[in-house]
């Protein structure tokens, strides 16, 4: 019971800001440990860690103290198992707390600490009614499964609608004891920890004259609108609690749609929320910069950009120094015009003869497929039977292929081309316009020859899908992809699928091949 009942309410205390007093004194007794080692953990964001340890005594006595400021925040007691452990709020600089080791909560007693009192008064009032409820639950169950067996039992339907209006009354007390809490604390940080974690009670939507809802998303509209109503974002102390983080995370994931765009509007109300503190405003910045500068979902880069254009280019990342500011911008810099949406930067390079210059933007196609690929590159060779036979199905259905190859040397990729019957449009900056580029620039341009850094290609294959405005439609496919989003916009069937790697999938599904690394420990909630 105890473990469930932590579980169901980790989210809802977490604490406080460093003290204007100087030092602290944190006394424990637990009953039933002794002549041992104890740990004290916190958080910060969704994550726990160590942050000091001491002994107990063979009476259960242990005590963490300091001279210096503690700083505030949900911490937690965990017991020699490294596993079961209690929460507590450090908002005070001294305080005492005693409880049993086999019964944590119930057997808790609070001195000097409001905040914690209210807290486990919660804690206790929730466990009561747990104990009120659960052998209500059971008779539901039982009753319900005699009514399966005989339907038209009268009696067995009143005693069904009883145990739901009993458990309801259990439900409304509940909820009632929390507001009034959250009404009695709001000054309080227990307060604002249990206000952060609640969640809106959405209103009936409102109808036409024919009983109809005049807006069908009317309840997640009103519930987004309204899900951050509890949060203070001026309160730096909810970062050592993880009911910011999963608010924060819920938002952005959850009830944001997943494009760049509605993302960054998002990203803009929070930080404009969080700037009255520079704690909340690093967090924030930092959580939904490091979500999407790795996201695996296409085009996503965008957030990132968006985000290093708004905040780090702008000055306003004061915990990163000068030359990581400047790595950043460089980075966002090197992305925005690759972000979907965007032209494609222009491409003027040499064919296979080394006589004719081709102008990408000039290449008239519904759809052009940009290919940057490299003749001694093992992932291209593998790729590139796909990417032929991909070709060759949309070729002359206002599809064009223009491929780079990123060699230096062309003799390997001239060979290539002729055996593998590469019959899309193949350039190359070859050796001599290398050598000699001044020579060349009247019929090209600079981002044609330094191409490479122009679309940042430190890997092959690179593959972009470009309109026939030359927008950036899509990015890193593959062959199978483009047959997919072509054979959508061109209403063919889809004919190039991927091959399953039967001898990994085999390994795989035995663990033969599989090396599992020990992850460290975690503090589990109890």
């Amino acid at each position: 019971m105890i473990k469930k009942l932590l579980i169901a309410t980790t989210l809802l205390i977490y604490t406080a800001a460093a003290y204007s007093q100087k030092g602290y004194k944190f006394t424990f007794n637990v009953e039933g440990v002794q002549d041992t080692v104890i740990y004290l953990a916190g958080y910060y964001g969704a994550k726990q860690y160590y942050k000091d340890t001491t002994k107990v005594d063979k009476n259960g006595n242990f005590v963490f103290e300091g001279e210096e400021p503690f700083p505030g925040g949900i911490y937690s007691i965990v017991m020699p198992d490294q596993k079961t452990y209690f929460e507590f709020n450090i908002t005070e600089p001294k305080f005492t707390m005693t409880t049993k080791r086999n019964d944590l909560v119930m057997s808790m007693s609070v001195k000097g600490s409001e905040e914690n009192k209210v807290f486990y008064d919660y804690l206790q009032f929730i466990n009561g009614q747990q104990k009120k409820a659960a052998p209500l639950r059971k008779k539901l169950k039982n009753k319900q499964e005699e009514k399966e067996e005989n339907q038209k039992s009268k009696k067995l339907d009143e005693e069904i609608k009883k145990v739901k209006e009993e458990l309801s009354a259990i439900d409304t007390e509940v909820k009632k004891y929390k507001i009034d809490m959250i009404a009695a604390n709001g000054d309080k940080l227990v307060g604002k920890i249990f206000s952060t974690s609640q969640d809106p009670e959405v209103p009936d939507a409102p109808k036409g004259e024919d009983g109809k809802p005049l807006d069908k998303d009317f309840s997640y509209k009103y519930y987004k609108a309204h899900y951050l109503d509890g949060v203070d974002f001026c309160d730096e102390r909810l970062l050592r609690s993880p009911v910011f983080h999963n608010k924060l995370d819920y938002y952005i994931k959850k009830l944001t749609i997943q494009i760049p765009d509605s993302i960054n509007k998002e990203a803009d109300m929070l930080l404009e929320k969080a700037k009255c503190k520079k704690e909340m405003f690093k967090y924030v910045t930092h959580y939904i910069t490091n979500s999407y500068e790795k996201s695996k979902i296409m085009c996503m880069d965008r957030v990132f950009v968006h985000m290093a254009q708004e905040v780090y280019c702008k000055d306003l990342a004061w915990w990163v120094d000068s030359a990581q500011k400047a790595k950043i911008c460089n980075r966002a810099e090197t992305l925005a015009p690759l972000m979907c949406g965007e032209v494609a930067p222009n491409i003027i390079l040499q064919d296979t003869s080394e006589e004719k210059w081709i102008n990408m933007h000039e290449i008239e196609a519904e759809y052009t497929i940009l290919f940057f690929w490299d003749p001694g590159c093992g992932h291209c060779k593998k790729a590139m039977p796909k990417f032929k036979a991909m070709y060759d199905k949309f070729k002359g259905k206002g599809v064009e292929l223009y491929s780079p190859c990123t060699e230096f040397e062309t003799k390997d990729w001239k060979k290539f081309v002729t055996e593998k019957e590469l019959n899309w449009i193949n350039v190359s900056d070859n050796p001599e316009i290398n050598k000699n580029a001044a020579k060349y620039i009247h019929l090209t341009t600079l981002e044609s020859l330094n191409y490479r850094d122009t679309y940042d290609i430190f890997s092959t294959p690179q593959v972009y899908l470009l309109d026939k405005d030359k927008k950036i439609l899509a990015k890193k496919l593959s062959a199978e992809q483009l047959d997919d989003i072509l054979s959508d916009k061109l209403d063919m069937p889809r004919t190039i699928r991927e091959e399953k790697d039967e001898k990994k999938d085999a390994k795989d599904s035995h663990g033969e091949d599989s090396k599992k690394k020990d992850k460290p420990k975690k503090v589990k909630k109890s």
